[in-house]
């Protein structure tokens, strides 16, 4: 019976708690949308972290967070985020799927 109790106990409390860290990762994502736009969908000006390899997410925000490669905003944000931080908002952004309808195709045509 206190296996069973046990077993109910952690089936409740695993999902909250999984759902609480969603909610927090959610939480810093949108933080990055001022620049980089909603899941990480740019409308411009800035990379697309939408569908972004989640290794090379982590690689540069760990660079950012060294100076390794930096730019002020990018190295101030990266300081305030743990590593496990990181390592779930690569995940995060590399769910999301990656689109590109913002972006005006250009002719490549000449103009006479």
């Amino acid at each position: 019976m206190q296996k069973f109790t046990l077993f109910a106990l952690f089936a409740f409390i695993a999902p909250a708690y999984a759902a609480e860290d969603d909610s927090h990762i959610r939480t810093l994502a949108a933080s990055c949308a001022a620049c980089h736009g909603t899941n990480g969908v740019s409308q411009g000006g800035t990379p697309v972290l939408a569908g972004l390899d989640e290794a090379y997410f982590v690689k540069r925000m760990l660079e950012y967070q060294t100076q390794t490669k930096s730019t002020e905003a990018m190295a101030q944000n990266a300081k305030g985020l743990t590593s496990e931080e990181i390592a779930q908002l690569g995940k995060y952004f590399a769910d999301q799927q990656r689109s590109f309808r913002f972006f005006q195709k250009h002719s490549l045509k000449k103009q006479l």
